[in-house]
């Protein structure tokens, strides 16, 4: 029941019809007894600098959850950034702190690391592609290097996204091999698609999936159906896979630390999830 006590967090975004993290926030905070809910708001790009801040002079706001396509964007909406933020270049998270000032963080990357880690994917010393440069891409590339990869490959349709995302690896992990300018998955061990391709009927898919390897383990940040096109042909070259809401259930648990929820396990909030394709 929400009530004149209920501490709210914004979802921001653009569309709104994709949206999952309500579905398992809501029933968590239901369960625990926790006075708080997830609330969607849709967003559009050439209003979500006017809207941003004015959400902000809430009384009975906590923060906000960020998703496309504004992660990007906000970082120059917050007065401070968390390291991993700068080094994403965007953030998926903002805390509205006592002093009112707003902290982001990031937290994509995250959890796509701890996910593909609990499935037995080694990444010290493992070779990498991400396709998708922007937020997501970017804080996913961000933690794929702090967990030791060996060598990042960034593709994305703009050069300049994947140059600039280059160069801020570089400047955080100068041993690290970052190359640009090719969407080839052949000889790597993680392929990430980290593009919105598979959320609309009729993408084209983001890899040639003959040329990646049966053993390489593939990802996937779209959430609007569990199994896309991509990873149903992975699944067929007999590769491991990672579905889009896995990745937003271990990054939770953080989330729930950052806004003083306390935490969960990512498997306690599966049981209680109501998500629905």
């Amino acid at each position: 029941m929400i009530n004149g006590k209920t501490t709210l967090i914004a979802h921001l975004g653009y569309p709104t019809e994709t949206f999952k993290a309500p579905m398992i926030y809501n029933p968590w905070f239901d369960q625990q007894g926790i006075d708080a809910v997830v609330v969607p708001m849709g967003v559009k790009p050439d209003d979500y600098t006017t809207v941003f801040p004015s959400l902000f002079r809430l009384s009975n706001l906590r923060g906000a959850l960020v998703t496309m396509p504004h992660k990007v964007a906000t970082v120059e909406l917050v007065d401070d950034l968390t390291p991993t933020a700068r080094i994403a270049g965007a953030c998926n998270a903002v805390l509205l702190r006592e002093d009112g000032s707003l902290l982001g963080d990031q937290f994509d990357g995250a959890g796509f690391v701890r996910g593909v880690t609990r499935k037995g994917c080694r990444l010290d010393g493992a070779r990498a592609i991400v396709s998708g440069c922007g937020g997501v891409g970017s804080a996913i590339a961000a933690s794929l290097a702090a967990a030791g990869v060996a060598e990042l490959a960034l593709f994305d349709a703009r050069d300049a996204s994947a140059h600039a995302l280059r160069d801020r690896l570089r400047a955080h992990y100068p041993d690290l091999r970052v190359s640009t300018g090719s969407d080839d998955p052949d000889g790597f061990d993680v392929v990430v698609n980290a593009t919105p391709l598979g959320m609309k009927p009729g993408d084209p898919l983001p890899f040639d999936v003959s040329r990646i390897a049966p053993g390489a383990m593939v990802g996937e940040v779209v959430m609007k159906t569990e199994y896309t096109p991509l990873l149903q042909a992975a699944m067929a070259r007999g590769c491991k896979v990672q579905v889009g809401a896995d990745m937003l259930f271990e990054m939770i648990p953080a989330y729930l630390e950052f806004f003083g929820f306390g935490t969960a396990t990512p498997d306690a909030l599966r049981a209680v999830a109501r998500i629905q394709y």
